[in-house]
């Protein structure tokens, strides 16, 4: 009977430890595993805002963006102010006209101004920590807002998927967020397809002072 009592009593404080623990746990890996998927986003952001400036639209698919950054060039340029007499044909005198010249510089490689020697946009679509080697889904489109049309782009992946491993009640209460301080939702998103955006939906501490 002792026995039996104090191994009852060694399973209620495992049992206890393991109700506190758990979520502990759970917490560090889930911030650890969300950082390393909103560096790749951001590197995702950087790509598609590149790919916008030179474009003018968003790429739809990692295979088309990988390769922009692989070719492209950005133009470089500078802006000065000029000015000019012209003769008025309405007032039969020449009038001083100001005018903005835009000379080009050069060229510079979009994958040495964004990334330098590092090659790791080449796997900026893997989802890290992911079971079977899963994508970010992206997608692009037009979004017309009371007659002006904007390209957007959304890339984005489930929670699940990062956290596959974890226990299922906690996940669970992990898809349920609703806080400033958390991702919120079943999915860590960037950008979106029904505002112009290209936020994430992460909170500031995923960020640093340079990307706020």
């Amino acid at each position: 009977m002792i026995l039996l009592f104090w191994g009852l009593s060694g399973l209620f404080a495992y049992q206890i430890y393991q109700s506190i623990n758990l979520p502990i746990k759970f917490e560090k890996v889930k911030k650890e595993r969300f950082a390393e998927a909103i560096k790749k986003l951001k590197d995702i952001r950087d790509a598609q805002e590149a790919y916008r400036s030179v474009t003018g639209g968003f790429a739809n698919d990692f295979e088309s963006l990988v390769k922009f950054v692989d070719t492209a060039e950005f133009v470089l340029t500078q802006q000065r102010d000029s000015s000019y007499m012209e003769f008025s044909q309405v007032y039969k005198i020449d009038q001083l006209k100001e005018v903005v010249i835009i000379d080009t510089l050069g060229y510079r490689s979009v994958k040495d101004s964004l990334f330098g020697t590092s090659d790791r946009y080449r796997t900026m679509m893997d989802v890290p920590f992911a079971q079977n080697n899963e994508k970010f889904e992206l997608k692009s489109d037009i979004l017309d807002k009371n007659g002006y049309r904007a390209a957007v782009f959304e890339a984005k992946v489930k929670k699940d998927i990062i956290l596959w491993d974890q226990p299922k009640d906690l996940l669970a209460q992990e898809n349920e967020q609703v806080s400033v301080d958390e991702v919120n939702g079943t999915e860590i998103i960037l950008g979106s397809l029904t505002d112009v955006s290209t936020n994430g939906n992460w909170p500031p501490l995923y960020d640093t002072k340079k990307d706020r």
